[in-house]
């Protein structure tokens, strides 16, 4: 079982770096459909050898399912959280997006009875949060509401919810393999009609760039290809509420990476809402 609680730490710790590397390629030129298209794409070539075999679903209800995955968990994911942070400030939407374990443990505990929490795991998972705000916030007690940026940052709040359940109901008939390759199949595929919109313009110049070509390798072939496996496999494993809390992870890992890399700088309150975060978790785990 601790296999499986390394898997969703990896993915989350993984997924708070892509901040960084997505900052750095927008500021190179490259926009944030772009960018997605191009991750995508690199991840579904790298994993289309190991599941070249079987094509399809196994009934037409299952392959719209699949469908449903590719947008909640990336088309349509991406483009409201990006989308967001055009209109409203970046812990606006870090903090409505990153509540998605609230909201699916909510949903679950309406939906499967052997999902509901118990009061330990509700107050550790509240802890978890309250430190979460305190990291996004990094000691600016500003929030600048923007009812059209957080709208979109709480759509994509509830479609990450949607992606982990639709996951729920395929994980035990098909391979992680298989869900993650139609993930990308589908995420990439409902993305097109957003470019008769912004047209797709990539200077291939600019992709031989070491920084560019390296940040997309990163968000491709790690980001992507290996943590969206090993997240389908956590959520198999550990359950939606039990690995969707790592999601309060995600923040820790940004604000880490970005004094690393981009010198921003971390205040005592974020330490104390990482310490907040750690010990929530923890919390909520110990049986």
């Amino acid at each position: 079982m601790l296999r499986y609680h390394l898997y969703a730490l990896f993915a989350v710790s993984v997924w708070g770096a892509t901040f960084v590397s997505t900052k750095v390629l927008i500021s190179c030129g490259l926009s944030p459909a772009e960018i997605f298209v191009m991750r995508f794409a690199l991840a579904y070539l790298c994993i289309l050898p190991f599941t070249h075999r079987k094509w399809l679903a196994d009934n037409w209800k299952d392959e719209l399912l699949m469908a449903g995955i590719g947008i909640t968990g990336g088309s349509l994911y991406f483009l409201t959280e990006n989308m967001a942070l055009e209109f409203a400030p970046a812990s606006n939407v870090s903090l409505i997006v990153c509540s998605a374990p609230l909201w699916t443990a909510l949903l679950l505990s309406l939906l499967y009875r052997n999902e509901r929490m118990n009061g330990r795991q509700i107050g550790g998972s509240v802890l978890a949060f309250v430190g979460m705000v305190l990291v996004i916030l990094n000691g600016r007690f500003v929030l600048q509401l923007n009812p059209k940026g957080d709208l979109l940052a709480l759509v994509a709040a509830w479609l990450w919810v949607l992606y982990s359940l639709i996951i729920k109901q395929l994980d035990r008939r098909y391979e992680a393999l298989f869900i993650t390759r139609k993930t990308f199949f589908y995420g990439l595929l409902t993305i097109l009609p957003w470019f008769l919109y912004e047209p797709f313009s990539v200077d291939w110049q600019l992709l031989q760039q070491p920084a560019v070509a390296g940040n997309l390798l990163f968000l491709g072939m790690v980001a992507s290809m290996l943590c969206y496996l090993v997240w389908a496999v956590a959520l198999r494993e550990l359950g939606v509420v039990r690995a969707t809390n790592y999601i309060y992870l995600n923040p820790l890992v940004t604000i880490l990476t970005a004094a690393l890399f981009i010198d921003e700088r971390i205040t005592p309150i974020a330490l104390v809402g990482a310490a907040m975060i750690l010990y929530g978790m923890w919390r909520a785990e110990k049986s």
